[in-house]
């Protein structure tokens, strides 16, 4: 037979690795999902108004507690007429609530008008909104800040 060949080593002892298990924790992971996270609530976040700019009146009424996400139909100073953030014409805004809620009568639909419109032109289209069969419609206003309320 040839020659053996040592695999030992010189000394003739195998050299192995002792096992041991890390004892510090990698955060590195963790704290980029957080800052993905982070970035996408903020950009997120502002989508999720209506983004119509109405200056709303301000009332001292309780907020409508609801389970379920409304309608919202905005008018804005000039008494133009909005289904969401979409512009459209009044007769145009009865089909259009029709479709998305699928003709249920409780539906639940927020007007919200600008406190420059007429008070007239925010009651037609409430008006038409209610005789078109919905039964669930109601008006937006502001809470006013609790340091105007004390100043009267």
């Amino acid at each position: 037979m040839a020659a053996q060949i040592n695999l030992l080593g010189s000394s003739g002892r195998s050299r192995r690795r002792v096992y041991r298990p890390m004892s510090d924790i990698n955060v590195t992971p963790f704290v980029d999902v957080m800052l993905v996270l982070l970035v996408v609530f903020m950009v997120t976040a502002p989508l999720m108004t209506v983004a119509v700019p109405i200056d709303l009146p301000k009332t001292q009424a309780r907020s409508v507690g609801t389970d379920k996400e409304p309608l919202v139909v905005s008018i804005d100073a000039n008494g133009k007429v909005y289904l969401q953030e979409k512009s459209m014409d009044l007769a145009d805004l009865v089909p259009k609530l029709k479709a998305i809620t699928g003709a249920n009568p409780d539906a639940r639909i927020f007007v919200r008008g600008d406190k420059s419109v007429s008070y007239g032109r925010i009651m037609e289209v409430m008006g038409t909104i209610s005789a078109s069969g919905f039964n669930k419609v109601a008006l937006v206003a502001e809470l006013p800040h609790p340091d105007a309320a004390r100043s009267r």
